[in-house]
């Protein structure tokens, strides 16, 4: 049996980690798309990196995509840069290279198949 000392201490080095006190940690309100709605998304540490997930879908009947992975893996590189991760845009069922820009509550965000094949949006901070 493991010492509970040793248990709490593994739980605080796991929410020490960089990731854990990342800027981009939170809730993010995308741009409306061509019918107007967007999406909730949640932006939480995954290992070392970052993970979002849809929470909340506005102004679209389209409830299956809840709880879906949007964003995977992406490197957190420092002042507002993160890159290497992948997003999926639900409007193409496609999954993306991505990178993301944090200037203070807009989190700019894009998705490549290729350097100069980019598209991408401005979320807003919600929480």
């Amino acid at each position: 049996m493991r010492h509970p000392s040793t248990i709490l201490t593994a739980i605080c080095l796991i929410w020490a980690t960089p990731a854990s006190t990342e800027p981009a940690l939170g809730v993010w309100k995308s741009e409306p798309g061509e019918t107007g709605g967007y999406i909730h998304v949640e932006i939480m540490p995954c290992e070392n990196n970052l993970c979002g997930i849809i929470t909340e879908v506005v102004g679209n009947d389209n409830r299956s995509i809840i709880g879906r992975n949007i964003i995977n893996d992406m490197k957190i590189k420092g002042n507002g840069k993160y890159n290497g991760g992948t997003i999926w845009a639900p409007d193409t069922d496609k999954t993306y290279r991505s990178h993301m820009t944090l200037d203070e509550d807009v989190l700019t965000v894009s998705g490549c198949v290729a350097v100069i094949l980019c598209r991408g949006q401005k979320w807003t901070r919600l929480k």
